[in-house]
Parts: structure tokens; sequence; C-alpha cells
């Protein structure tokens, strides 16, 4: 159908077009009678399809303009102005024509997503590979997808992958998957065939919520278009009335026509959809979903922003934050390795962060044997010849906890951690403390969103006070809500509401009330679509929280874009008719000029399309590799940062054993110096070029220099004792020196995570 229409259109434009310019040539060579002929054909041409257009209106009770068109149409034939009808269905077949292609490329970021979404999926089977459709693929299925093959649905990798995120993120470079990463549908394989477990059916995966979010993205119209066909309505009786009047007072008929001919309000009832509808062309691109140009306006004019805290500000799953060795058993990187090995094989969500943090410090893992779910209680299995368990701490460490024990609970109990406790053996070994971090774009998110004009943010959460204040003081917001239900979150919105129009972000299920009360929603759907992304006006695909001040920039902008079209345009068609009354503008005259004032406005409108200002920094390729490369340095040297609290909390004034601080030393002289100065070389140079500026990076060339001053005091102290000479006091004094050490690293660690990855895309 829609095709059909684009054809008629097409016709329309052309006919209309031939017989004007035919009628044109004809009354230059003097053949009046052809060129009236050619004229009246257009005339009558127009005249039928504006009677269609407002019958089709009135069937479906829309307030339509039509009704003007069709009485200037029959007002030229009555007054034997037959150029100005010609140019009039010229007009209008432009028009059309313009709205058409114009919102077929406005559309066609959204319609690419639902095009190629996946219908099949390759199921490996006994004996070989059946073909099956997507929907028929359940949890635990192993799928195997080809070179350049589309991902069907959620799942873990059984091996390393290079994977196109292109279409859900916008990234165009191929990221690389390391086996046991989690893979979401709608990415295409970029390399070899990948095989994968499913974790999730067709239904619930991220392209199947992404397509049915796409699917409502036009269902709405914005409230300034709405308010075009209510102006419509007010319209068409002051035209009428105008022409009434200049026809009464002049007693000349002519007048009447021309100031219908230039009464069409286009640019109210073209140019403004145009201007939305690229708005939501423009945030597609960028990973943003807006539901309707409703949603894309009210996102626009929103002043006060809330945040749920997980998920949101919040990386929303697990990461490993340090691990804990019991004396004298296995270092941090052996006990990572191991407990990685196993939970290659595990469905658990806290499995996933623990082969991540492993892969992403480059151990080799190996595959386990004999592996056992203990049901309520962890996972046991064969490493490389060693009996692995993992869980709870009940079924781990004895009923009377060592001092190990005792600090990883107390440190998980102070920061709001999980534990995973691991034995090696049948002797515990160690656990591994697992948080939530907050984003690194978050605080720069936040500042973006208050240049983009937000003036209040609020974090609103149901987690503990402690913790959320703790994110709500890094990541800079106004108030924080904490140990808020959903009910509560509700009655904050509504309180925020009262004082100014308000955007709510979230992304989980008890979310979703919220997001539909707020002025607008936004859910975060990057990891999978949930219930809030149901609810939500606006989605985020991306894995990117700060694309969200760019969708505000894009819908403020697209707004004002589509004003300045409206003001433009009917400005000058109303200044047209003044001028028309008065019997000063010909009804051919104001047909060529009234179509150069709506092609005016369209262009005015069609420049929405175009690319405009955003917060997303843009790097070249080269950079982006160097980061990356940089990244996995900075990962791996974590084991590093670990190790010095490790030595530092086993350092007692008695029988005191200095070997482990010295083999930390030659850590830190062959591994973290070398990799800060190639930061100090690389990074920073890089990052100062992003943003435009050395003076940003001065922080981190400061906390470099403070780094290796602090390990030179510690070469200089170790050079000065061994375990002969030491004294009490120079062991308080190596202690201090350690965990202020420990400290500038975390500290730098997390300065580098904000203020110079978080700049870089993925891939």
């Amino acid at each position: 159908m829609t095709w059909l229409r684009d054809r008629l259109e097409l016709a329309l434009f052309v006919v209309s077009v031939a017989l004007l310019a035919g009628g044109g040539a004809a009354w230059l060579t003097h053949a009046a009678t052809v060129a009236e002929v050619a004229w009246v054909s257009g005339t009558l041409l127009g005249l039928v399809f504006s009677i269609a257009w407002t019958v089709s209106a009135v069937r479906s009770r829309q307030p339509s303009v039509d009704v003007i068109a069709l009485l200037a149409l029959a007002g030229a034939l009555w007054v034997n102005e037959p150029f100005a009808g010609a140019m009039i269905t010229v007009m209008l077949a432009t028009g059309q024509l313009l709205d058409a292609r114009a919102s077929a490329r406005a559309r066609r970021d959204l319609s690419l997503l639902v095009a190629r979404a996946p219908r099949t999926a390759r199921r490996r089977v006994a004996g070989g590979v059946v073909e099956v459709p997507a929907d028929e693929v359940a949890r635990g299925d192993l799928i195997m997808v080809g070179t350049g093959e589309v991902v069907p649905v959620n799942g873990r990798l059984v091996s390393a992958a290079v994977l196109d995120e292109a279409a859900l993120t916008g990234e165009p470079l191929p990221v690389e998957r390391p086996a046991g990463d989690d893979v979401r549908s709608g990415v295409v394989n970029a390399g070899p065939p990948i095989d994968l477990v499913a974790t999730a059916v067709a239904a619930e995966s991220t392209y199947a919520g992404v397509v049915r979010l796409v699917e409502q993205a036009q269902a709405s119209s914005a409230p300034f278009v709405r308010a075009a066909d209510r102006f419509a309505v007010v319209f068409v009786p002051l035209t009428l009335l105008l022409a009434g009047a200049a026809w009464a007072l002049s007693g000349d008929p002519v007048r009447a026509v021309a100031v219908l001919v230039v009464a069409t309000p286009c640019p109210l009832l073209l140019a403004a959809p145009i201007a939305i509808v690229s708005g939501l062309s423009r945030s597609a691109h960028i990973g943003v979903v807006v539901k309707g140009g409703g949603a894309l306006e009210r996102l626009a004019t929103g002043r006060v922003i809330l945040f749920d805290k997980t998920g949101t500000l919040t990386q929303g799953q697990p990461t490993l934050a340090d691990v804990v060795t019991a004396s004298g058993v296995l270092g941090a990187d052996e006990l990572l390795r191991l407990a990685a090995s196993l939970d290659q094989v595990s469905p658990h969500v806290l499995a996933s962060s623990i082969v991540t943090a492993a892969n992403r410090r480059g151990l080799a893992l190996t595959m386990p044997e004999d592996v056992q779910e203990v049901h309520g209680y962890g996972l046991r299995g064969m490493v490389g010849g060693h009996e692995v368990r993992l869980g709870k701490a009940s079924w781990i460490v004895d009923e009377t906890p060592a001092a190990w024990v005792r600090q990883v609970r107390r440190r998980a109990d102070l920061d709001g951690s999980l534990t995973v406790f691991i034995a090696v053996d049948g002797a515990p070994a160690g656990a591994f403390l697992l948080d939530d971090p907050i984003r690194p774009d978050a605080p720069r998110m936040v500042r973006a969103l208050r240049e983009v004009g937000i003036s209040r943010v609020v974090l609103v959460t149901g987690d503990r006070a402690d913790v959320a204040d703790t994110v709500g003081r890094i990541v800079g917001v106004d108030t924080v809500l904490a140990d808020r239900d959903p009910a509560d979150k509700l009655a904050a919105i509504r309180a925020e509401a009262e004082h100014a129009a308000t955007i709510m972000v979230g992304d989980g299920v008890n979310d979703a009330p919220a997001l539909a009360a707020a002025g607008v929603g936004v859910a975060l759907a990057a990891r999978g679509a949930t219930a809030s992304s149901e609810a939500a006006d606006v989605v985020l695909t991306v894995d990117r929280i700060d694309a969200l001040a760019d969708a505000i920039l894009i819908a403020r902008r697209s707004r004002r874009i589509a004003l300045q079209a409206v003001v433009v345009g009917m400005g000058l068609s109303f200044v047209a008719m003044l001028v028309a009354a008065v019997g000063l503008l010909p009804p051919a005259a104001g047909a060529i000029l009234q179509e150069v004032i709506d092609v005016l406005a369209i262009a005015i409108a069609l420049r929405a399309v175009l690319p405009g200002a955003v917060h997303t920094i843009a790097m070249p390729a080269a950079d982006v590799a160097t980061a990356h490369e940089l990244r996995a340095e900075h990962d791996a040297i974590l084991a590093v940062v670990e190790q010095i609290r490790a030595v530092a909390d086993a350092l007692t004034t008695h029988d005191t054993d200095l070997v482990p601080t010295q083999a930390l030393l030659d850590r830190l002289e062959g591994e973290l110096i070398p990799h800060e100065r190639a930061d100090e070389a690389l990074l920073v140079p890089l990052v100062a070029r992003a943003l435009g500026s050395s003076d940003a990076t001065a922080s981190l060339s400061r906390t470099h220099a403070e780094i290796e001053h602090q390990v030179s005091r510690l070469r200089r102290l170790l050079r000065d004792v061994d375990n002969d000479t030491v004294q009490p006091e120079d062991v308080v004094e190596l202690r201090r020196l350690l965990y202020g050490l420990y400290a500038v690293l975390r500290l730098h660690h997390a300065q580098e995570e904000e203020g110079a990855f978080s700049l870089v895309p993925s891939g």
C-alpha cells in the first residue's frame, strides 16, 4: 500500500509538472489554446486529488486544509486562471513528494533494524547442524553462527569471536570478544564461524526487543504536529472569511481566489512533521530509539531528570573488585584462573563476571572436568588436576572463620559487595569480592546534561542510603532519595513534576511504573529489553549512558528547526494573503510565490536530518586502537595493585619477612612503572587531542609523577633494610607507604576510567 501511494505521488508530480511546463512552452510559442488546455488539465488533475484527500480526511475525522486547495482550484477554473490552478497542482504534488521522500529518509535508520531481524538459527545436534526457526531456540542450545550471519539469540561465547555490533551500538569497528563473554542478538559475526550457548529465547533477546520498540516508534504524532492539525480547524474558516471579505469589499472574485491560492499552510502541515521525524532518525542513528514525535518533544522540554541507580549510573552487573587470598596458599592470579576455568560452564550471573575478569587480565583458562552444581551452595569440578569448589562461605570455610575470612566479610559489609569463596584441593584458598561499579561515563554524562539545559538531577533508588550517597557524590547529582520502593519512586516523580517537566531513567522491571508516569521515560536496553523498555518513551540501545545528552540535544534542535520552519513559512504566507486581499497579488503570481514559500519552509525543516552538535567525542581509528591496547594493560595491571594491599596486610612487626615486599617492588618496577610511562607518552596526548585541551589531562600527568615518586621511595626504603635489620618502625613506614600507594593507584584507576577510557568507543 505504501509502495502504491509513493508511486501515485511521484506520478502526480511528474504529470503536473509536465502539464505546467507544456502549457508554458505553448504559451511562449503563441499557441494559447494548447496552453489553456494543458493548464486546465493540470488544474483538473489537482482538483481530483484534492477531492480524494478531502473525502479521506472527512472519513477519518481528521482536520484538514485540503478544502482550501479544493476551493482554490475550483475558483481558478471559475475566474479563468488556469495557470494559477496548474501551479497549485504542482505545489500540492511537490509538497506531498517532499514529505514522502523526507519521511522515508528519516525512517530509514529505524526500518533497517526491523528488516535485518534474524529469522532462523543453526542448532548443533548429534551428528551435525540443523537450521531451525529462531523462535524454536531454547536456553542451553548450542548455536553455530557463520561468517557474516546475524546472531539470532542472546548467548555466551564458547570460543573467541570478532563481532560487528554497529546495528545495536552504532560503532563502525569490529569488536573482539573472548570466550565466556555474553553476546546480544542482532550483532553480526565478522570473523570465522563461532559457537555460543543460548541464554535467552528469541522473543526475550535483545534484538527482538529493539524490533518491538522500533515498531512503536512512529505510533504517535508530536504535540507540535497535533497542534498543526488543530490550527487547521481555525485556519480554514479564517481563510474563507478573508477571501469572502476581499470579494465583498472589492466586488472582484479574483481577489478571493488569490487569497485561497496563497493560503495553503504547508509549512505547518509538512515542514513541522519533517523536522520532528528527522529528529527521530538522528536519534536512532546514535542508538537512541524515541517512540514517536510526542516523546521527542517532551524530551526536548524536560528540565528535571531522575535516575535509578542500578544499571543506569552503575554498570548493573557484578564486577570483580578484589581477590583476597588465604595466607601462604595460592596467589591472586592463580586463584582467579582456577575459578574462571571452572565458571566457564556455569550459567550463574556471577560466573560471567569472574570469567570476564580473568580474560581481561590475560589469564590462560582451561576447560574443567567432572563439573557438578551443588544446588544452593555452588559449583565443584576438576581444573588441571586440582579439585576446585566455588560458592557460599558456609560451604567453603570452617565454622570458626580465619582472620582473612573475617576481613572479607567486613569489607563486603562496608562496600556492599557480594562474595564468592573458593577452596582448592579441599582447603579454603580465598574469596572474590564483586560489586556494581559506577559507570565511567556517568559523571561526564551528568555534566553534559547540565550543559544542554537540565537544571536538576535526582538519584532515586531502592538501595540503602550509604551506598546511594556515595554514588550520588561521585556522579554529581543534586539530591539522593534512597530506600525507595516503586510506589515511592512514583511519588518522587509527581513531586518533581509540580515544578518542571520530568525525565526518568531506569532499566529494571521495578522502574516500569516510574518510567510510564514521568513526562518522558528513558530505559537502557543495551543488555536486553525488559518491562522498563516497553513502558519507556525513549530506549537506549547502546551501552553508553552519555548518549542521552546527545538525544536531548537532537530533540531540542529538531523542535527548534520545526518552529523556525513554521514561523518563516506561515509568516510569509499570511503576508501574501493580506497582499492578495487588497488586489496587489494576482492568482498566477500568488501560486508561484506560495510554491517558493513552501519549498523554503520544507528546506528549513530538512536541516534536522543533518548532523548537529553532540557531546559524544569522535576519535581517529588509530587513537581508538591505541586506547584499547592501553586499556588491556590498564586492566591487567590491577593484579599488581591488589598485590600492594595484600603485601601491606601481611606485614607484621614480629618475624617480619620482606621477601614478598621485595618481589612486589620488582613487579612495580617491571610492570607498573612502564605502564604508567606508556600512559603518559600515549594516552595523555590522545585524550588531550580528543578534548582539544592539554589542561584536561594535567591531573593524569600529576598522578603519573606521584606514582613513580612513591615507588622510588619504596625502593630507597627497602635498600636500607633486610630481614635481619628491619625494625618495627620500618615496618610501620612500609605499611604507610604501601597503603598510600594503593590508595593513589585506585584513585588513578578511577580517573583513567572516567577521564580517558570512557571517551573511547568500544571496538
